[in-house]
């Protein structure tokens, strides 16, 4: 049974970091791609934030330079760390996996699993 479990939110105060942590079980390959959401009550849609695949990452623009995602293969596992951290930044974060790599990472519908996401509120 696949699953993916997310890890490392909290409070934290702007300008400062976090890493979140995301253990990925039950996949069979382990050319998987992995990404970070994320999700605020007052958006639908959640928001692709970052990827990574075959070595290679990808980042939206309103993390990029602040976040950075990477993934420890032999423990199955991937991170996201945040630094900066802005208000703007709160919000619920997910993990996701598609055994396919699309150049629309950032689209929710291309992932076939999702954690059950950690909360990361940033505030003074």
């Amino acid at each position: 049974q696949v699953q993916l479990v997310e890890s490392g939110g909290g409070l934290v105060q702007p300008g400062g970091s976090l890493r979140l942590s995301c253990a990925a079980s039950g996949f069979t390959s382990d050319n998987i791609v992995i990404s970070w959401f994320r999700q605020n009550p007052e958006k639908e849609e959640r928001e692709g934030l970052s990827c990574i695949w075959g070595g290679a990452t990808y980042y939206a623009g309103s993390v990029q330079g602040r976040f950075t995602i990477s993934r420890d293969k032999a423990n199955n596992t991937a991170y996201l760390q945040m630094n900066s951290l802005k208000f703007e930044d709160t919000a619920v974060y997910y993990c996701a996996a598609a055994r396919l790599y699309h150049p629309a990472w950032y689209k929710p519908a291309l992932y076939d699993y999702w954690g059950q996401g950690t909360r990361v509120t940033v505030s003074s």
